[in-house]
């Protein structure tokens, strides 16, 4: 019997198995996406062409050296968990190799799922807030409804619209941010402007910077505690020594594409990025 790790845990919370196992993936990202010369990426590749670099055991032949050989893109990206669904659930083990007649629709499977697992992973998170208790059954309506496509056959997965969920769920995820930092709402800085802002040392408990362009900021020894970053643009943002302690729908991606160190204080689950 295959596992569904998508199965319904007790406690409804499952952050931790949103997250990439490579192990159990079939090189989705690296045979799924396309890819174009760039600060992020040394060649151009198609969608469903499979990197130079994917081995047959499907892991990847640069993975420690990705940086240095100009693969930027890929240390960032994370599937949160897509691609062992869709390699090991929708398909059930089959590989797009070894059946070349899946290869089509694996890889439109892998682009729905990356999408729905990415909203599981904010309302999950969401309902996870104790000050989320007000919204939690229209968090919880919009989530089974996700997790319900997250473990449809691969038809369904073609025919479903993942930006009508999060359309659903964007209030939501408004509503529950709000609500957390309600005690001490900082400022609204959301979809502001921020590249290469001088904010070392500022103050920023609490403050709206969702879809905030902060593209190589100085946010060294920045507060961030509580402050919503959802869809945030940390790119090369300096993160040394900030405190983003209880920072609210931050990504694994956001994460892996700024610059910290070690005095970096991150949310849990996320982990600290192998190059800071």
């Amino acid at each position: 019997m295959v596992h569904d790790p998508q199965a319904p845990a007790a406690d409804g919370r499952r952050r931790l198995r949103l997250r990439a196992d490579c192990s159990s993936c079939f090189g989705l990202c690296c045979a799924a996406l396309p890819f174009s010369v760039s600060a992020d990426f040394p060649v151009d590749k198609a969608a469903g062409q499979p990197c130079t670099h994917l081995q047959q055991d499907y892991g990847c032949g640069i993975h420690a050296r990705l940086r240095d050989k100009g693969y930027r893109g890929c240390s960032v990206f994370d599937c949160f968990g897509a691609g062992q669904q869709v390699s090991q659930v929708t398909f059930e083990g089959r590989s797009w190799r070894e059946d070349a007649g899946t290869a089509r629709s694996m890889f439109g499977a892998f682009a729905v799922m990356r999408q729905l697992h990415e909203l599981l992973w904010y309302l999950d998170e969401a309902r996870g807030l104790a000050t989320s208790a007000p919204i939690d059954a229209h968090l919880r309506e919009v989530q089974q409804e996700a997790e319900r496509l997250a473990r449809a056959d691969a038809a369904e997965l073609a025919a479903a619209d993942p930006s009508a969920l999060r359309e659903s769920a964007k209030p939501l995820l408004r509503r529950a941010s709000a609500l957390a930092r309600e005690p001490e709402p900082g400022r609204d800085r959301a979809g502001a402007d921020l590249m290469g802002a001088k904010l070392r040392g500022a103050d920023l408990r609490g403050a709206d910077l969702r879809g905030a362009y902060l593209i190589a900021a100085d946010l060294r020894g920045a507060d961030l505690r509580r402050a919503d970053l959802l869809g945030a643009d940390l790119r090369d943002a300096r993160l040394a020594g900030a405190d983003l302690t209880g920072a609210l729908f931050l990504t694994q991606p956001q994460a892996n594409a700024a610059r910290g160190d070690a005095a970096t204080r991150l949310p849990a689950p996320l982990e600290r990025p192998d190059h800071w």
